[in-house]
């Protein structure tokens, strides 16, 4: 049984990190100028944009953005966001295991 816990946490990280890769991905493509059309490019943003389009329109919102703000804070907040994320469902995990043992 224990070991069913440490595989799920394994998975945790290797997904939180898939995710922040992504995004690293994302905010380099950013500065490189290839076509939209490209499918690694088509993919990087498919599987990050349902992250960080809601952060980016919370902060267009909010009194540090909008739409004359020359930087995409997003996967700032993005990556701190997984972090939490991860951290939160590690140690619910670690009090699931300290329950049942």
């Amino acid at each position: 049984m224990y070991d069913v816990f440490v595989i799920l946490a394994q998975a945790i990280n290797v997904f939180g990190r898939v995710l922040e890769f992504l995004i690293l991905a994302r905010v380099l493509l950013s500065w490189i100028p290839l076509r939209r059309d490209n499918a690694v490019v088509r993919l990087i943003y498919a599987l990050t944009e349902p992250i960080l389009g809601p952060i980016r329109s919370l902060l267009a919102k909010s009194p540090l953005g909008g739409a004359g703000m020359p930087l995409d804070f997003s996967p700032i907040i993005a990556f701190l966001l997984i972090q939490l994320a991860q951290t939160l469902l590690l140690q619910l995990l670690a009090m699931l295991v300290n329950g049942l043992m």
